[in-house]
């Protein structure tokens, strides 16, 4: 068989096929079509990634690349990272998603999937906290009209006294078979507990170790009714951000066993500098936070899958489409810095070395797939 692209010498971590050793990773019309030792056959392309990580793309379920001034079209930020596929939280309600649809969707080569704001406009503007603009048939009716782009609903940022935006959110993920991802701030009339106990199995609470979110009681320990949310299967989200990231509760909650079930990001314009959300980087802090290589990825690539309903994804399955990371990690003495600014000193930093998707390499940090140009004769542009 004569393949496009066959990654060769890798080290292949695929958590959802219980891969984790020496591996090829072979490539053809842009699919896996064989993963192993020594996979026979020729290619067009052949990469040498020894001593590198080949895992299946990176999916970020957490990014805003539509709806407000903070927001970033995906492919820069996302491909030079190992991402694949982003999933845009809350900047389109039904009003505007055939606009997000039409400027970031279409056209973006990452994959760009959609959590549905409660409120009809998304995030433009202060409409967020308009109770009006809450409409939750006509969000279901959108998020079924579009299944192929938008994986459930979300709310996030409401002020106000009540509950209507999260059961707004929580009713047109229910009327869609979706899932609610929710972006909660306490109040004293809708506290954590009682957010918690409302939340469905599959429903996504992120910002997890934001400094609002009471992740600890008075003593530091992880507080019961996270326990009991996560037992009855609600998945807790990292969502890094800008303001929703601090070490004094992610590391005590680590330690005393509750990781973040998926690391996302939160990226806009605002945490993509100083505390530096990307996912590469959050994914660093979180191997920092002792979590295992293995760990890592799976709750950066199937974990999510599984979570917004795309099993698909995530995986270097034969047959799949080709999305898939090729990671360093380097070793050293580094620094990452939480939303206060506070360091937390480790020792490993991952660094994405390349990137395909849908079978085509997207990023190539080194050129490792490129002749030396001393070799390349007259050329143009090489394929």
């Amino acid at each position: 068989m004569t393949h496009d692209l066959i990654l060769s010498g890798g080290h292949v971590i695929d958590p959802a096929n219980a891969r984790d050793g020496v591996m090829d990773v072979a490539v053809k019309d842009g699919r896996v079509v064989a993963v192993g030792a020594d996979v026979a056959g020729q290619a067009a392309k052949t990469v040498a990634v020894d001593g590198l990580y080949v895992t299946p793309g990176l999916i970020d379920i957490h990014v805003h690349v539509y709806g407000y001034a903070g927001s970033m079209f995906p492919d820069a930020h996302a491909l030079t990272g190992g991402i694949t596929t982003v999933v845009d939280a809350g900047g389109p309600g039904w009003k505007s998603f055939e606009d997000f649809k039409t400027t970031i969707v279409d056209r973006s080569k990452t994959r760009v999937l959609s959590l549905l704001n409660i409120v009809a406009p998304g995030m433009l503007g202060a409409v967020e906290q308009d109770i009006g603009e809450m409409q939750t048939e006509a969000c279901a009716d959108m998020i079924r009209a579009h299944p192929e782009i938008i994986v459930g609903t979300k709310t996030a940022h409401f002020g106000g006294p009540g509950w209507e935006a999260v059961d707004g959110a929580l009713r047109a993920a229910d009327l869609s078979d979706t899932v609610a991802m929710i972006d909660f701030w306490p109040r004293p009339t809708r506290t954590y507990p009682e957010l918690l106990a409302r939340m469905r199995p599959g429903d996504i609470h992120t910002h997890v170790y934001a400094r609002h979110i009471p992740v600890l009681d008075d003593n530091k320990r992880v507080q019961d009714c996270m326990w009991e949310a996560r037992e009855r299967g609600v998945v807790f989200d990292l969502g890094h951000g800008a303001g929703s990231f601090w070490w004094r509760l992610a590391i005590p909650s680590t330690r005393q066993g509750f990781p973040p079930d998926t690391i996302s990001t939160d990226l806009h314009r605002s945490s993509a500098l100083i505390p530096n959300a990307n996912m590469i980087t959050t994914m660093s802090k979180c191997l920092n936070m002792d979590m295992p290589l293995s760990e890592v990825i799976r709750r950066s690539t199937v974990t999510p899958a599984e979570v917004i309903g795309r099993p698909e994804l995530g995986t270097l399955t034969v047959g799949a489409e080709a999305d898939i990371a090729v990671l360093d990690v380097r070793r050293g003495a580094f620094g990452f810095v939480d939303s206060g600014r506070a360091r937390h000193r480790g020792d490993r930093r991952l660094e994405c070395m390349l990137t395909v998707r849908a079978g085509e390499i997207v990023w190539d940090v080194n050129g490792m797939s490129w002749p030396d140009w001393e070799d390349a004769g007259e050329y143009a542009v090489i394929q």
